[in-house]
Order: C-alpha cells, then sequence, then structure tokens
C-alpha cells in the first residue's frame, strides 16, 4: 500500500513537472515571438529616433515653460519686452553685448528700459556671461547645432540662425506677448515707443526709406521692429517661416522682402508701418540729426571685427553730443548736412568688398 502511494506521489510530481515545463515552454516561446516583433518594429522605426523625439518634445516643454516665466518677470504692464539674440561670440567682454547695454545706459529715457530687456543666448557660454551682467536671460538649444561663432553672412549656420530666430519670435506672440527685437548690434539712444503708431501691428526698420511710412518699396531690415500680440502677426510670423522652404538659401530679409507684396498677406488686413531712418538709421541711411536719432545700427556691414571699432566710435560720437549745451545740441542738428557720425569707417571698407 505506501509503494502504491509513493508512486501515484511519484507520478503526480511527474505531471506536474510535465505541465510546468509545458508552460515555460509555451511562455518562452511567446517571449520570442514578442522579442522577435519589438526587434522588427525597431528596426523600422530605430528606438534612438524614437528616444531624441521623446527628449526633444519634452526639453520643448521645459524650455516654453522658462520662457514664459522669463517673459512675465520682464514684461512691461501691457505685455510688452523688448529681445535681442546673440552668440558667444557676439557675448565676449567688450563685444557687442557690453556695447547693446552701454547704450541703454547712456541714452536718454533708456536706462530704464534694460528692466524689459530679454538676452535670449543661442549658445551656453553666452547664456553664462549673460547672468553674470543681466537679470533676464533666456538659453535657446538647437538640437544639433552649434550657434557660438561669429556665423558669415549668408553662411549655412548664418541663416539657420536667422530662421531659428523668426520661429522663436512666433513663440513669443503666441504666448501672448508684444515684443521690440533689436538685433545686439543697435545702439539705442532714445526711447523708440513714442514713435510707433497704436494703429500698425507690425513697425520695421529700414535699410533704405523712401520717405512714405507706407510704401512697401522701403527695404525693411529684420534686425529692429516692433510687433504686437495679435491674430494677424502670429499667423504671418508662421507663413514667414513656413516660405524658408519656397526660398532657399535666402535669409529671412530677403524672403520678407517677397511675401509682404503677396495677396495672403494681404487680404490678413495686417498693417506694416516702415520706419524712418531720421529716427532708426544705421550704416546704410545713416540719421543726420542727433536731436532726433533712437537708434543707430551697424547694417550694411560685414564681420564682427568690423563692426566693433565702428560702434564704438558711434558710442563715443553720442557721448560727445550729449556733454554739448542745450544750444549747441540744437545747432549741431539743424545747421549740417553731413553725417555728424564718425562711422562707419571700417565697415564701409568691409561693405564695398
Amino acid at each position: 500500500m505506501s509503494m502504491q502511494k509513493n508512486w501515484k506521489e511519484r507520478r503526480e510530481t511527474g505531471m506536474e513537472v510535465v505541465k510546468s515545463f509545458k508552460v515555460s515552454k509555451t511562455f518562452s516561446v511567446f517571449t520570442l515571438v514578442l522579442l522577435a516583433f519589438l526587434v522588427l518594429y525597431f528596426s523600422s522605426n530605430p528606438v534612438d529616433n524614437i528616444g531624441k523625439s521623446w527628449l526633444w518634445k519634452t526639453q520643448y516643454q521645459l524650455e516654453r515653460e522658462e520662457l514664459g516665466r522669463v517673459l512675465k518677470n520682464a514684461s512691461m504692464d501691457d505685455r510688452t519686452i523688448i529681445l535681442t539674440t546673440l552668440n558667444k561670440a557676439w557675448a565676449e567682454p567688450g563685444s557687442m553685448l557690453d556695447l547693446l547695454l552701454e547704450s541703454f545706459r547712456i541714452g536718454e529715457g533708456t536706462s530704464r528700459l534694460l528692466n524689459h530687456l530679454v538676452i535670449v543666448a543661442m549658445d551656453p557660454t553666452a547664456f553664462t556671461r549673460c547672468k553674470a551682467i543681466h537679470p533676464h536671460c533666456f538659453y535657446l538649444t538647437t538640437p544639433g547645432i552649434d550657434f557660438s561663432e561669429d556665423e558669415r553672412f549668408m553662411s549655412e549656420n548664418y541663416l539657420k540662425l536667422m530662421w531659428r530666430r523668426i520661429d522663436f519670435l512666433r513663440i513669443v506672440l503666441e504666448l501672448g506677448y508684444n515684443f521690440v527685437f533689436t538685433d545686439a548690434d543697435i545702439m539705442w539712444f532714445r526711447d523708440p515707443f513714442p514713435y510707433f503708431d497704436s494703429v500698425d501691428e507690425i513697425h520695421i526698420a529700414c535699410d533704405f526709406y523712401k520717405g512714405n511710412p507706407r510704401d512697401k518699396g522701403n527695404r525693411a531690415n529684420g534686425g529692429f521692429n516692433y510687433v504686437k500680440s495679435v491674430g494677424a502677426t502670429i499667423e504671418f510670423y508662421k507663413y514667414w517661416y513656413k516660405a524658408r522652404r519656397l526660398h532657399k538659401n535666402q535669409h529671412d530679409q530677403q524672403v520678407f522682402e517677397i511675401i509682404k507684396h503677396e495677396p495672403i498677406v494681404a487680404a490678413t488686413g495686417l498693417r506694416i508701418r516702415y520706419l524712418d531712418t531720421k529716427y532708426f538709421g544705421g550704416f546704410c541711411q545713416a540719421s543726420k540729426d542727433m536731436n532726433k536719432v533712437c537708434t543707430m545700427h551697424a547694417n550694411c556691414c560685414v564681420g564682427i571685427e568690423k563692426k566693433v571699432p565702428d560702434l564704438k566710435a558711434i558710442l563715443n560720437d553720442w557721448k560727445n553730443f550729449t556733454a554739448l549745451s542745450p544750444q549747441e545740441k540744437e545747432a549741431k542738428g539743424s545747421s549740417s548736412s553731413a553725417s555728424p557720425w564718425s562711422a562707419p569707417n571700417k565697415c564701409k571698407a568691409s561693405w564695398k568688398h
């Protein structure tokens, strides 16, 4: 009886082992099939790309949240901010960033505007420098691209930098902020806001101004503009950015000159005002009256090594002007038909070349 019982227990135990083996074998087959499916799936959808896409989306969301915080801290009461972008080369001590900030400090009614200036750094070094000297800094990343060097005009990275900026400005508008965008090679000598018209959505500076603020023949310069956050401007910036695909190897300013004539832009009712170079001048067409000038731009100039010394000369001219008596200032503005500026010098030679 005991032997029969033992035999029965062994038989039942053996059956359990067989069942367990069958289950294990079935599970192993299922696992292998599943793994094979995953291998096939990820071979057509590489895991690196999925990971990068996920990381980019996460980074984009965090970046947008940080941007919202920075803009809020720098905003005026009407949700207007001043923006500039720069990279490592332009943020070096004694370079563009220092000149821009100095102009704000010595301009008439401009020092208070520094509280509303957001410096957008295009690389980590520029961001670190900004954080050391200014309260409102934002690091705008561009995966896979190094924007730290002084990008030569119309180089591949120069074009990418310009179009990255247009897309960024569209995001600022979508967040509900009006902005004044200024290139860092623009010196601020007076508060520009009194010269903006309340009925126009876009105010843009000119390389060459023909005398009529509505004339589409004015050659615009995207380095200085005041844009209101409304539906028409948001759609325009979207269209402007997309239009780069139709006009390859052209920078944002060239594409603006094309699309501003298109019926689709006119149909939005968008009102564009071209700013008079008497007030918003540059090396292309300088303001001749220092009593009226608001900004001076180192346009029509190639190379930071040319821009910096000429802008230093411009700042020195302004300091000398502000040291004059009111009578001397008035006389200097009304009597001279020639340019009161000692620059451009190096820039003029670079542009001709």
